[in-house]
C-alpha cells in the first residue's frame, strides 16, 4: 500500500511517523512546500524574543532522519493537482512537473494567513508569520527597525508583540475587537493581560482596525480609521489563518462552513482520502456542532487516529474543547471550553464566578496571585474555565479539561481530592475555591 501525505506540518509528519510505528511495510511519502519539516511554529515568537537562541533549535528532525525510517520526504514541492478517481496527483519541484499515484491520500494542507483587504499590505516590511522562513525574515527586519505594529491579538500576535518589545522596539498591538484573545478569554480576564502588556511597555489599541498602510515602497505608517496614524517600520499581520481547501475541492471532498468535513476516523467524503489539522472541522464536545480547532495539539491527536484508521485498527478522534495555554513574559494564561459570551451566543444561560487565589500557601515565599473564572450551565455542569497567573496555569487547565470532558458539575469537583504541599498550592486548591463559589449560586 502506498500512502501519500500532502503537508509536512504537525499533522502530516506525525501521521507519517505514527503509520510507520504501526506498520513497517507501507510505502509513505510526504510532500511539503517548506524546506524544513518537524519544527514547531509555536516556538517562532520565542526565537524572535531571544529566549530560544536559533531557529535551528526548533527543528527536531530532517528529511534524512525520516529516510532512515523508510519515510520519503519531498521538500520545496507544490502539489498542483489531485485526481481522486484515478488516484493520482501532480507536484512541481525545481521547475518540473511530476506525477505520482497513491492508494491512500492524506490532506494535511493546513491554513493560509488571513490578510484583511486594505491598502498597503504588499509593501516591504509587512509580514505574515506561518513558517520558519517567515520568522527569519522578521528577525532580519528587526535589526533595522525602531517601531512595529502587530495587528491581531490572538495568541501568536501577543507572543510576537512581546518578543519585539523585548528586543527593544516600540510596539503597538492592535485588535479590531474590543478585547484581546476573544475566542478564549472573557473581557474581564483579558483586561488583566492588557494591563500586564501595558506595564511591559506595549501600547494596546482595541476596537480599531487598521484601515490602510502607508509608505513609499516600504511601510512607514499605519492608519486606524480616518484620524489616528502611527509610525511603523514593520507590521506583522497576525490576523489568523483560513483552511487551505484547494486540493480537497479538486478531490471532491465535502467542505463545511470553514474547512474539510471529516468523520471521527478522519475520513473525508471521498473514499481513501483523509484529512487532518488546520484544514478540517472537528466536533465541539459541549454542543456537538462543528467547529475548528487549529492547534498543534489537535493535529497531533488526529494523526494518531488517522494512522490507526489507515492501518485498519480501531480508533476515533474525540470532540474538542480547544484548551490552550500561553506565556508572555512572567504571565501565564490559559482557557478551556466556552467563554461567557460564547455560551450566551449559543443560548446557554451561563452561571459564572471569578475568584482570586494564590499559587502557593499564603505564608510560603513567592506565592503569586491567581485569577480563575469558572463557567457553568444552568444545571451546574462545568463548560468553561479561564486562569491567569505567573505559574502553574497549564496543569489546572488540564484538570478542567478532564472535568468538562467527563461532564462534571461544580458540585462534583468541589468534593474531589486534590494533592497539597505549601510550595505548590493552597491547602484548598484555587480550582476548588472557584467551584465552591459558583456552587453557591445554585439552590
Amino acid at each position: 500500500m502506498k500512502v501519500v501525505i500532502v503537508g509536512g506540518g504537525a499533522g502530516g509528519i506525525s501521521t507519517a511517523s505514527n503509520i510507520r510505528k504501526l506498520n513497517k511495510e507501507i510505502e509513505i511519502t510526504v510532500i511539503t512546500r517548506d524546506d524544513k519539516v518537524a519544527y514547531s511554529p509555536c516556538a517562532i515568537p520565542y526565537v524572535l524574543s531571544g529566549t530560544i537562541k536559533s531557529f535551528d533549535d526548533i527543528v527536531m528532525r530532517t528529511p534524512e532522519d525520516y529516510k532512515n525510517k523508510n519515510i520519503d520526504v519531498i521538500v520545496e514541492a507544490e502539489v498542483t493537482a489531485v485526481d481522486a478517481d484515478k488516484k493520482t496527483l501532480t507536484y512541481e519541484k525545481g521547475g518540473k512537473e511530476i506525477s505520482m499515484d497513491w492508494d491512500k491520500l492524506v490532506l494535511a494542507t493546513g491554513g493560509n494567513p488571513f490578510v484583511p483587504p486594505m491598502q498597503g499590505v504588499d509593501l516591504e516590511g509587512v509580514f505574515r508569520i506561518r513558517n520558519i522562513n517567515d520568522g527569519i525574515k522578521v528577525k532580519e527586519a528587526m535589526k533595522e527597525a525602531e517601531s512595529a505594529i502587530v495587528t491581531g491579538a490572538g495568541l501568536i500576535g501577543i507572543e510576537i508583540a512581546y518578543a519585539l518589545k523585548k528586543q527593544g522596539l516600540k510596539v503597538i498591538l492592535s485588535e479590531m475587537l474590543p478585547q484581546i484573545v476573544p475566542r478564549s478569554l472573557d473581557k474581564d480576564m483579558s483586561d488583566i493581560l492588557v494591563k500586564y502588556l501595558e506595564q511591559e511597555g506595549i501600547q494596546v489599541v482595541l476596537g480599531k482596525p487598521i484601515t490602510k498602510l502607508i509608505g513609499d515602497g516600504k511601510v512607514e505608517k499605519a492608519c486606524f480609521g480616518d484620524e489616528e496614524i502611527y509610525d511603523a517600520d514593520m507590521v506583522i499581520m497576525a490576523t489568523g489563518v483560513r483552511a487551505e481547501l484547494e486540493l480537497a475541492q479538486m478531490a471532491g471532498c465535502e467542505i463545511g462552513r470553514w474547512a474539510i468535513m471529516v468523520n471521527d476516523r478522519m475520513e473525508t467524503s471521498v473514499e481513501d482520502v483523509y484529512a487532518l489539522g488546520d484544514c478540517v472541522e472537528s466536533k465541539d464536545l459541549i454542543l456537538g456542532s462543528n467547529t475548528i480547532s487549529q492547534l498543534g495539539t489537535t493535529a497531533v491527536r488526529q494523526s494518531k487516529t488517522l494512522a490507526r484508521t489507515i492501518c485498519d485498527k480501531k480508533s476515533k478522534f474525540n470532540p474538542v474543547l480547544n484548551s490552550m495555554v500561553s506565556k508572555v513574559g512572567k504571565l501565564e494564561f490559559g482557557a478551556v471550553g466556552y467563554t461567557t459570551s460564547f455560551a450566551q451566543q449559543n443560548r446557554i444561560r451561563p452561571v459564572v464566578q471569578k475568584v482570586e487565589a494564590l499559587t502557593r500557601a499564603r505564608y510560603y515565599p513567592n506565592a503569586k496571585p491567581m485569577d480563575i473564572k469558572v463557567i457553568c450551565d444552568g444545571n451546574g455542569t462545568i463548560i468553561g474555565c479561564q486562569i491567569i497567573a505567573e505559574e502553574r496555569v497549564a496543569e489546572r487547565i488540564d484538570t478542567m479539561t478532564l472535568a468538562i470532558t467527563e461532564g462534571l458539575t461544580c458540585f462534583d469537583l468541589s468534593n474531589m481530592e486534590f494533592a497539597y504541599a505549601p510550595p505548590v498550592s493552597m491547602v484548598t486548591d484555587p480550582l476548588i475555591l472557584a467551584v465552591e463559589e459558583v456552587s453557591k449560586k445554585f439552590n
